[in-house]
């Protein structure tokens, strides 16, 4: 069979890793439609973190997101990101469950489920809770590089994910640390150990190999690769759809995805990056480096910004080579969120402090004490934990119980019964101050670009050197443009 099928991560994963989540909803929606007829087997949408940065900077309601999106996308299941909600935090089971079913309720149709760990509690839990709410499950078996992460760690986590009969597996490299030469002998064994669920590929370009990742795993038999469109593809984004079919026609095989409809959204976007001046992806150059400190491209920025507010940004070639120690030290978590927020801000505390572990987090705090994961308390080296365990705030934290809420407790606490559970979910991730302000906005404004027919109209009449007034005018709208007049 040479035949291969791609998800689309343009609107998800595209600008969390590019533009740092900042895509409005109205720069989606006049290219969903083309999204939705390209041919891909899933769109993925949003995450945990979307909902809090769509709310808090870009005061747009979520929910209206996913609904208005999903009226565009009939035909192409649209997909959300489903690990921790309230990240660097604690789910209650009530309101994961209750996410989750908003979720479902509001257009999403699949959920890719990460655990940190690669965790199997972890993995069952939330697949349940998706197929609860009818929604099909994908699990990542997510990629590192560390003594742990053998053949031998993959093939038994693999077939750990395979007991629980998803919907699809998705070998996730979310470092963009897959080589080719990793790759040949990585994904026999993913394969072997499937059970015969499909398998996903999604590597991202941080080290520049994804797209030759990519074409090494179809090679091996993998049949479904995530993408991106430019400008929202390379970089430490995913790779480009349009270098990843040109590419795998070329050896032979025949990618199932119409290009010609995405070439507008190409253009959309870039238009959108040019005016707002957000970064257009380009493939990166490879750097070992990456391999040593395994932080994601998204987090070098945040500790650069750690590092800036206390004058020390100079030293950041310093904090990266301390996370790689502190990743070792911590038993050699996968960087991702959010156990490689709590390495790489740690890191930055030594070096900020010039000692390392004499300031702690309370994250890090709850880390060793297995709380997101229990994995970390054997994994860690034992003279560190004891360290972070070993100071007043630490015996505060353990003294505290963490209580299983009901729903009926979580709408006693959040604002009482009048509140809808869409309105609750927000109220549990976000102050009341910036759900008001999103409230105050009004409905996700529309971008309008070049592309748009008034627009275009009103560009073309201005270029009449004649012309000294323009009026334009339909019920409800009456714009009026007039030359004034030179003063010398």
């Amino acid at each position: 069979m040479n035949e291969i099928q791609f998800v689309d991560t343009t609107i998800r994963d595209g600008h969390q890793s590019l533009w740092a989540e900042r895509m409005s909803t109205g720069m989606m929606l006049p290219i969903a439609k083309r999204l939705d007829q390209a041919g891909f087997l899933a769109i993925e949408l949003l995450s945990g973190s979307h909902i809090k940065k769509a709310v808090r900077e870009l005061r747009e309601d979520p929910w209206e997101r996913i609904r208005r999106v999903a009226e565009l996308v009939p035909n192409t299941p649209l997909r959300l990101i489903a690990g921790r909600v309230n990240t660097f935090g604690f789910d209650p089971p009530c309101m994961y469950e209750l996410f989750i079913e908003r979720m479902a309720a509001n257009g999403i149709r699949q959920a890719r489920i990460s655990e940190p760990w690669n965790d199997l509690p972890g993995w069952k839990y939330r697949v349940g809770v998706a197929r609860k709410f009818g929604l099909d499950p994908i699990v990542n078996l997510i990629y590192s590089v560390s003594p742990v992460h053998t053949d031998d760690y993959y093939a038994e986590r693999c077939r750990q994910a395979a007991s629980l009969k998803p919907f699809r597996l998705c070998l996730k490299d979310p470092g963009g640390l897959l080589t080719p030469e990793r790759t040949r002998t990585l994904v026999p064994v993913v394969l072997a150990n499937s059970g015969g669920i499909p398998v996903e590929l999604h590597s991202h370009c941080t080290t520049g190999l994804g797209p030759l990742v990519a074409l090494e795993a179809v090679r091996l038999g993998i049949r479904i690769v995530n993408t991106g469109v430019p400008p929202l593809a390379d970089g430490a984004a995913l790779p480009s759809i349009f270098n990843v079919a040109h590419n795998l026609r070329a050896i032979g095989y025949k990618p199932l995805i119409d290009e010609a409809v995405l070439r507008p959204v190409t253009d959309h976007f870039t238009i959108i990056a040019k005016r707002e001046g957000f970064p257009i992806g380009v493939p990166a150059e490879y750097d070992y480096a990456t391999y040593q400190h395994q932080v994601p491209g998204g987090m070098i920025s945040n500790l650069g910004h750690q590092l800036r507010q206390v004058g020390k940004e100079a030293q950041l070639q310093q904090a990266l080579e301390e996370t790689g120690r502190v990743r070792v030290e911590f038993g050699h978590p996968i960087m991702v969120t959010p156990l490689s927020q709590f390495v790489g801000s740690q890191a930055a505390i030594n070096v900020i402090l010039g000692e390392r572990y004499r300031e702690v987090t309370d994250q890090v705090i709850r880390y060793a004490l297995g709380q997101f994961g229990e994995e970390a308390v054997t994994a860690m080296d034992q003279e560190v934990r004891a360290r972070i365990l070993d100071r007043p705030r630490a015996r505060e934290i353990m003294a505290q119980e963490r209580s299983q809420p009901t729903l009926a407790d979580m709408r006693r606490e959040l604002g009482g019964p009048g509140v809808s559970d869409e309105e609750l979910v927000l109220r549990w991730l976000l102050s009341k101050d910036d759900i008001a302000l999103m409230r105050a906005a009004g409905p996700a404004k529309e971008y309008v670009t070049l592309k748009h027919p008034l627009v275009r109209l009103m560009a073309d009449l201005t270029q009449h050197a004649d012309c000294d007034l323009i009026q334009v005018s339909k019920p409800g709208f009456a714009l009026t443009l007039e030359k004034s007049a030179v003063v010398s």
